[in-house]
């Protein structure tokens, strides 16, 4: 048989051949690009001559920020050739046309991004489908405070070290506050306006020495008392079940007590063991999870923590002592205890602010 192999593809196509596999990628970072400007045509008949050149300036700065954080999503460009994501790439192109703040066609950007990695959920869908219609509609401060109570609501350290956890709280604070938070109500009312937020009068919000000592339950629970019966009995279960004694750490709070190093009794199940292998020329660390004997010995470990009120009082307090010593999550916490109202962010304003927040920290983990 003659090794002969025809293959035919539609315009913007690429075909890699290698043997006999053939691997199609309909649409590439050119052709992207051509259907970006196919539906930017659309607009013409829209601006008069002058506002048609602004609009087109915006739009082509737009496109330069949407175009690199597609490519660098695998498959992402291929959403171009999706009726549905081409109708709301027309109303991101209006909106970048209408808006005069180059932030925004960033923010533009990972809406459009978001709506690919998440577009089978019609609920998020609808959300950022309005989202893209108000960015230009949005105040600074507006924005800004949304996406911190975004953040608090959401975002929480993966660390179990109660001082490296509060780092990197403040290290992400330290992006997300880019500018002079909102006070008053006027902002909450504007997000009402915009359908990014639900205001109850009759209600207020936790306040942060409540929220996250409750998200972060395993940084403020007592632990286990040096020394005592429920130490050594968490010994024994740690050496019967080939776990390490490392696992119980100096509790950072509380220098009378040993803690696991975990965030919150949930975090078990994630637990892994890194073992040292010496096999190569140069040493690696080996990253084992846990069997199911193991994770269940590390739950007995935990219903060995002492209970006791007025010690976890203690310890919630000098967690705030430890919160204010850094700055950002100080002035966090000063303008999010003076907020009175209650708040419910909705859909649209949940994929506004994440999209924000992803805009100020590419690694932030996307919306669930």
């Amino acid at each position: 048989m003659a090794d002969k192999q025809i293959q035919k593809a539609g315009d913007g196509a690429q075909q890699l051949q290698a043997g006999t596999m053939i691997v199609n990628v309909g649409v590439d970072e050119k052709r992207a690009r051509e259907i970006f400007q196919e539906m930017n045509s659309q607009l013409r008949k829209e601006y008069s001559h002058e506002a048609f050149e602004i609009a087109v300036s915006r739009i082509s700065d737009f496109e330069n920020r949407l175009m690199p954080k597609m490519e660098a999503v695998d498959g992402a460009l291929e959403a171009f050739a999706d009726p549905s994501f081409q109708l709301l790439l027309v109303e991101a192109q209006k909106t970048a046309a209408a808006t005069e703040r180059p932030v925004d066609y960033d923010l533009i950007a990972e809406l459009l991004l978001h709506r690919f990695q998440r577009g089978a959920n019609r609920v998020i869908r609808a959300g950022i489908s309005r989202a893209v219609e108000i960015v230009d509609e949005i105040s600074d401060d507006a924005l800004l405070g949304l996406t911190v109570f975004h953040s608090v609501t959401f975002f929480s350290p993966a660390s179990g070290d109660i001082m490296q956890g509060l780092r990197t709280l403040n290290d992400l604070f330290g992006k997300i506050i880019y500018g002079k938070l909102p006070v008053g109500n006027e902002w909450l009312d504007h997000l009402d306006i915009l359908d990014a937020v639900r205001i109850s009068p009759l209600g207020g919000v936790k306040k942060i020495e409540q929220i996250y000592p409750e998200m972060l339950s395993g940084y403020t629970e007592l632990g286990i008392e040096k020394e005592s019966e429920n130490y050594n009995k968490a010994l024994d279960l740690l050496k019967n079940y080939g776990l390490s004694p490392n696992i119980l750490v100096p509790h950072a709070l509380n220098s009378d007590f040993v803690r696991m190093n975990i965030q919150k009794r949930e975090e078990i199940d994630s637990v892994t063991l890194q073992i040292k292998n010496l096999q190569n020329s140069q040493p690696s660390i080996l990253t084992i999870p846990l069997n199911a004997a193991q994770k269940t010995a590390l739950q007995s470990i935990y219903d060995l923590y002492k209970q006791d009120a007025a010690i976890k009082q203690k310890n919630i307090k000098q967690f705030m002592v430890e919160w204010d010593q850094l700055p950002n999550l100080k002035k966090l916490k000063d303008w999010w205890d003076k907020l009175s109202s209650g708040i419910q962010i909705t859909s649209v304003g949940r994929v506004l602010a994440h999209s924000n927040a992803q805009r100020c920290d590419k690694n932030l983990p996307p919306l669930n």
